[in-house]
């Protein structure tokens, strides 16, 4: 059997031809084995019908240029042939290509990969069972991230010569504080319009429309306010701190400052978890006072109560207790959408992939532990009617 490109042997273009000597097989290979050509030259190989020759030689000897493509393309026919049951006795490359065939050949040795059909009662107790353990895992890592956190944040508070950097911690107050201004303030505002026109809406087939503001003041200061502004806070900053630490681990970053000797909790964790702790009952309140206006503006426009009427009302509504319930939930928000953010961020391998996997995880279960934990304070207020 023989086969033989249509282009010329003398064209820099890659060809191909075969020829049968005695015993042997011969493919014969010359030009520029690059990505150019792989379409045509991997319809040449497919083309390939061994013979009964048991041995077979590939000679690539005149070969100008090659790639990864075309050192891909004859090692696979190289072992297309071995696998026919032919003995390839000899392959040949010029030297310097030697380096680019030994790589394909070691890292192409993998099995392809085969989907399970899983399917019935049993794989799917199998996944339930495997999720269990790996949130168990998960949560028992968490946990003594926190045990660490706890005894570093100590130190830093306690020890007259403590690592704090206090000027990574300020650049982390603006970046998570003042830079979130704008879009808490803008949501704040718009849930007061929401919660004024959709409670006016109820509270007036009553004819007490003036209580509307009571729900507003109740609804946002002791619930809402804080619970949406730390939602808003997981996905913007506490995403930003896993891609930006899971980069840093990627680019080899952290292995670098362990290498010198710098305790690289100091650096990444701390100013970001206190800088999140300091901003966020801040955002809390700014968004409490925008909910408010937009609600008071709402109320002015649908029900035509002034603001100073709005205002008494709202003093009647409300007292300090409700305004601290919402306010003394902001810390431990922080603490958990800072930790949950460092934490997943220090998880990331070496990859581009894991960075983004592991920033939609760190969102879900930093939004995900929020709402538990505010469910769990107002299970604990309301037993102790607070």
């Amino acid at each position: 059997m023989s086969i033989q490109d249509a282009d010329s042997p003398s064209d820099s273009r890659a060809w191909l031809r075969t020829e049968r000597t005695g015993r042997v097989l011969r493919l014969i290979a010359g030009g520029a084995w690059i990505v150019r050509d792989a379409a045509r030259l991997d319809k040449l190989l497919g083309d390939l019908r061994p013979d009964d020759a048991p041995e077979a030689v590939i000679d690539g000897s005149a070969v100008t240029q090659l790639d990864s493509s075309g050192g891909w393309l004859l090692v696979r026919t190289k072992r297309a042939l071995e696998k026919a049951g032919k003995r390839v006795s000899s392959f040949t490359l010029p030297e310097v290509y030697s380096p680019l065939i030994d790589t394909i050949e070691k890292e192409h040795t993998a099995p392809p990969v085969v989907m399970e059909r899983r399917h019935g009662l049993m794989p799917l107790l199998e996944r339930i069972g495997r999720s269990t353990v790996e949130t168990g895992r998960q949560g028992y890592r968490m946990l003594g991230y926190l045990g660490r956190f706890t005894i570093e944040f100590m130190e830093a508070m306690l020890l007259p010569r403590s690592n704090l950097r206090i000027a990574a911690l300020i650049h982390q107050v603006e970046e998570v504080g003042i830079n979130a201004l704008p879009i808490v303030g803008l949501l704040g505002f718009l849930i007061g319009i929401v919660m004024a026109y959709q409670g006016a809406d109820q509270l007036r087939r009553f004819g007490a429309e003036i209580f509307t503001i009571n729900l507003l003041g109740v609804g946002i200061l002791r619930e809402l306010g804080g619970l949406v502004t730390a939602i808003i806070i997981a996905g913007r900053s506490g995403s930003a701190f896993t891609a930006q630490i899971g980069t840093m681990r990627v680019n080899e970053e952290i292995d670098a400052l362990q290498t010198i000797g710098i305790n690289t909790f100091d650096v990444l964790v701390l100013p970001r978890v206190l800088g999140l702790l300091i901003a966020l009952p801040f955002l809390t309140f700014y968004a409490d006072v925008m909910a408010m206006i937009g609600g008071a503006v709402m109320c002015y426009f649908d029900l035509g109560i002034t603001i100073p009427a709005f205002m008494r009302q709202l003093h009647e509504a409300v007292s300090m207790n409700t305004f601290l319930v919402g306010i003394i939930k902001a810390p431990v928000f922080a603490i958990v959408i800072g930790l949950v953010g460092c934490f997943e961020g220090l998880q990331v391998e070496r990859n581009a992939a894991s960075v983004g996997k592991l920033t939609t995880r760190s969102v879900v279960e930093s939004v995900f532990l929020v709402i538990v934990l505010d469910a769990g304070f107002s299970i604990l207020f309301s037993i102790l009617k607070i």
